[in-house]
């Protein structure tokens, strides 16, 4: 059987993970199971990754990368001394690390992996993760939530649970989600936070404290020195762990600076209190995102059973004070925060390898996927009213069809916006992609049938269909959002492969197409789907969206030659419009 890993790919620290004799393990190296994901150019120009990188990150700042995962899904560029790479490349780094790791424990090649990504990220960010992955030479067999990965391996242990709070803070990223887990069926009930807020948030904030009594007692502002900022970001985050079991922690670094021949060097005492009060707004933030979560998923504080906690930052005194005020009992720590989600990765490996003991997933979508069309906001007319397709917290897979009508007489095109987002405004959300599907010269009030497809990885299919004609336009999110092309890909791979063996972007447009698909149909099946599409705007709402699904299964089934599928559909068509008059 050919393995499959489950890696979680995190912010400051990576897994990777495996089942060995029905048990799910995350694989160690020298005794640690954690690689820092960080990656560095050396001194000889080889690429290093994991703690020779991390130790070197305080010498060599400008050859140094960390916190890679909070640049996925961006068009900027990382400069690694003479060097510039794209975060999918970097996190690509990381992935081959774990890679390897994991072929030496196995003792056999691994091409195949499950990632984690957060629940918050969106299309772009988990595009970006699934090229890293395949820049990597890993088939990405799936992507899931990190807090759903915390569920599974949850669950593995804690059967007994029913719904439970999976409080994810990492070091650059946070989740909240609201899960129920009944029969071995682990679904996420809501989903959401904040892709930039953790505990490098916290280390830079004692860093700004530490460059301010500097300033303060010398004179001298050293937030510009890259070096000397790497040093202060290292003695933050140790400070940070210490105050987690400790009320002060001393932060100490000698020969910190020079300034006029004499050097300066640093001694100063944190409290936790003064700790706690830099991220106290912050920590605000995570509340409220946990009554968000409750009051999507339709549930109260006394509804949760358990609370789990994922991340490191998680074991700040303050993040369980927090939750206990709010939910009425403290946090369970059972599961080890950092490796919780790699293990569950692991678990939804396994499962993809048809092996027992991984419980049944199901994942919701954290964000609406919709367009924008002609409307009213607040009673004003407006061009970009934003209409939902797929509203967040759908379960995933996810299928959402809705009608739309050109606007004049011999309309020749209508531009397709994708947006995802909640606000009621197109021009507010994020634009994922825009076409332009020309049309035939049909009369004002001719339906265009929009449908999405949201799959399981969270990318997302369009078609829109000139019901009037049959054309129809193709799109894939995952393309439109994507830097590599295919040849893109294998050139990457080749440079990717040369400079980790030690030897010396563009945007690319969705897969677009226009199909004439009604000279594709059989008369038969062209007169009922004109009859049905005479009679969709009289019927009620529901069996519009069926009519509109049957019509899809209809033109599917008949351009694969699947008579009989076709024929099928027809029949169901066919009642519908019986039924409707």
């Amino acid at each position: 059987m050919e393995p499959i890993i489950g890696i979680d790919l995190g912010t400051t620290n990576s897994e990777v993970a495996f089942i060995f004799d029905g048990v799910v393990d995350v694989i160690s190296e020298n005794d640690k199971g954690i690689v820092p994901s960080c990656v560095g150019l050396n001194q000889a120009g080889n690429v290093i990754v994991g703690l020779e990188a991390f130790n070197q990150a305080l010498a060599a700042p400008e050859k140094t990368i960390l916190s890679v995962k909070r640049l996925m899904g961006t068009a900027q560029q990382i400069k690694l001394g003479d060097s510039v790479f794209s975060p999918q490349e970097i996190s690509a780094f990381i992935l081959k690390a774990l890679k390897e790791r994991a072929e030496k424990k196995l003792k056999k090649p691994v091409s195949k992996a499950v990632i984690t990504v957060p629940a918050y990220f969106t299309d772009a960010q988990r595009q970006a993760t699934r090229e890293a992955g395949e820049i990597a030479g890993l088939q990405v067999i799936r992507i899931i939530n990190e807090p759903t990965a915390a569920s599974l391996a949850y669950e593995s242990s804690n059967p007994e649970t029913r719904r439970i709070l999976v409080f994810d803070l990492g070091g650059g990223t946070f989740d909240v989600s609201i899960v129920k887990i009944e029969k071995g069926v682990v679904e996420v009930l809501s989903s959401t936070g904040d892709n930039h807020l953790g505990g490098d948030d916290f280390d830079w904030k004692i860093v700004e404290r530490l460059a301010q009594e500097i300033q303060a007692e010398h004179d001298m502002d050293v937030r510009k020195d890259v070096t000397i900022m790497a040093r202060l970001k290292r003695s933050a985050e140790k400070a940070k762990i210490e105050l987690s079991a400790a009320p002060f922690s001393v932060i100490e670094e000698d020969h910190i600076a020079k300034k006029d021949g004499r050097d300066i060097h640093l001694s100063f005492e944190l409290s936790r209190i003064e700790f706690e009060a830099m991220i106290e707004t912050d920590l605000s933030r995570t509340m409220e995102s946990v009554t968000k979560a409750m009051k999507d998923a339709a549930v109260l504080p006394s509804a949760i059973e358990k609370i789990i906690l994922v991340g490191g930052s998680t074991r700040i005194p303050m993040v369980s004070d927090m939750l206990e005020k709010k939910i009425g009992h403290l946090p369970h720590s059972e599961i080890d925060p950092d490796l919780c989600v790699a293990v569950g990765a692991g678990m939804q490996a396994a499962r993809e390898m048809g092996m027992k003991g991984s419980g049944v997933l199901i994942d919701v979508t954290p964000y609406t996927f919709g367009t924008s069309a002609v409307g009213e906001i607040n009673g004003q007319p407006t061009e970009t009213k934003f209409i939902p397709l797929i509203r967040r917290n759908t379960k995933l897979p996810a299928r959402k069809s809705e009608v739309f009508e050109t606007m004049y007489d011999n309309q020749k095109a209508v531009n397709v916006q994708v947006c995802q987002g909640e606000a009621p405004d197109a021009l507010d959300n994020i634009l994922l992609g825009n076409y332009l599907f020309n049309l035939t010269d049909a009369p004002a009030g001719s339906p265009i049938v929009l449908n999405f497809d949201l799959d399981l990885n969270g990318i997302l299919k369009i078609k829109a269909i000139e019901k009037t004609s049959g054309k129809e336009i193709n799109a894939v999110i995952e393309n439109a959002m994507s830097r590599f092309s295919d040849q893109d890909l294998v050139d990457t791979q080749n440079r990717i492969n040369g400079i980790w063996s030690g030897k010396d972007n563009e945007t690319i447009d969705g897969d677009f197409e226009i199909i004439d698909s009604a000279d594709q149909l059989p008369s038969k099946y062209e007169e009922l789907i004109n009859r049905a599409m005479a009679k969709i705007s009289e019927a009620p709402e529901d069996d519009r969206d069926e009519m509109i699904n049957i019509i899809e299964d209809i033109r599917d089934a008949a351009t694969g030659k699947r008579w009989e599928d076709a024929d099928a559909s027809c029949a169901e068509l066919d009642d519908i419009l019986f039924y409707i008059g």
